[in-house]
């Protein structure tokens, strides 16, 4: 083993451990974005359909959880190298129900497999 087999072997352990945690975060983001937004197309329902209008704090939650989304998930796509079409079809993932769960599970297993994390 060479010093530059060694030196490469460190960077990739800590590339590994900069996308791990990377994912991580994402993770954790997607599916809170989700659950929120499931609670709000509930409240979006409730309001239109059955004229109950208490809860319009939760667009407001949303949007903030949201956003957090938005910037973990750029920091993954920079990490991993997404290509630009496929981190915002990412990014837009958190604003139609259920789409950010699978979302999910697509982008984990994707990086989960080229990065070994």
């Amino acid at each position: 083993m060479t010093a530059s087999n060694s030196t490469d072997a460190a960077v990739d352990k800590k590339q590994q451990t900069r996308v791990a945690g990377a994912l991580l975060r994402y993770r954790v983001l997607a599916w809170t974005t989700g659950i929120w937004l499931l609670v709000l197309t509930a409240e979006v329902i409730a309001k239109y359909g059955f004229d109950v209008d208490r809860f319009g704090w939760v667009g407001i939650v949303h949007g903030w959880v949201y956003f957090v989304y938005l910037l973990v998930t750029v920091d993954l796509a920079v990490k991993v190298r997404w290509p630009g079409p496929s981190t915002v079809v990412t990014l837009l993932a958190g604003t139609i129900p259920f789409l950010s769960f699978w979302m999910e599970h697509r982008r984990t297993a994707q990086v989960k497999r080229d990065f070994g994390v």
